[in-house]
C-alpha cells in the first residue's frame, strides 16, 4: 500500500496538479484547503508527509508548521514546504519553522513524484 500524503493548499489548480501527479504514481492525497484544518487533518489521518503552502489564509505555513511539530505524535511526519516564497532566506525561514523540505512553485510535474518521494521514510 502506498503513503498517505496530506495537501494543505489553498490554490484549487495547485493543488489538483499536485494531487493529480500523485495519485497517478499510487499515492493516497488528503487535503485541506487552510491551517487549522490541515493540522486537525495531520492529528487525524497521520499522513506520511505533509506538503504544505506558505501563503495560506487563517494561519501562514510557518505558524502551520511550528504548530504540527508541537504535537509529539507528529514530530516524525516529514513536512514539505512547496511555496512561491524564493526569495533570499525563504527557505531557511521555512526549514527554522519546521519543514523537512523545500520546493519551489510552480512545481515541475517531470520531477515533482521523486521529489516528494526523497523525503518520505524509508521503513513504509
Amino acid at each position: 500500500m502506498k503513503d498517505t500524503l496530506l495537501i494543505i493548499e489553498d490554490n484549487e489548480q495547485n493543488f489538483y496538479m499536485m494531487r493529480f501527479l500523485l495519485e497517478k504514481n499510487g499515492f493516497t492525497v488528503i487535503g485541506a484547503e487552510n491551517g487549522p484544518k490541515g493540522i486537525e487533518m495531520a492529528l487525524s489521518q497521520k499522513p506520511s508527509a505533509i506538503l504544505l503552502d506558505i501563503q495560506l489564509p487563517e494561519m501562514d505555513g510557518y505558524a502551520v508548521a511550528k504548530e504540527l511539530k508541537k504535537h509529539g505524535e507528529l514530530a516524525d511526519i516529514p513536512i514539505i514546504a512547496v511555496t512561491s516564497y524564493a526569495m533570499v532566506g525563504d527557505r531557511e525561514q521555512v526549514l527554522a519553522a519546521g519543514a523537512h523540505g523545500y520546493l519551489e512553485k510552480p512545481i515541475d510535474p517531470e520531477t515533482f513524484v521523486a521529489d516528494i518521494i526523497q523525503y518520505l521514510p524509508k521503513n513504509r
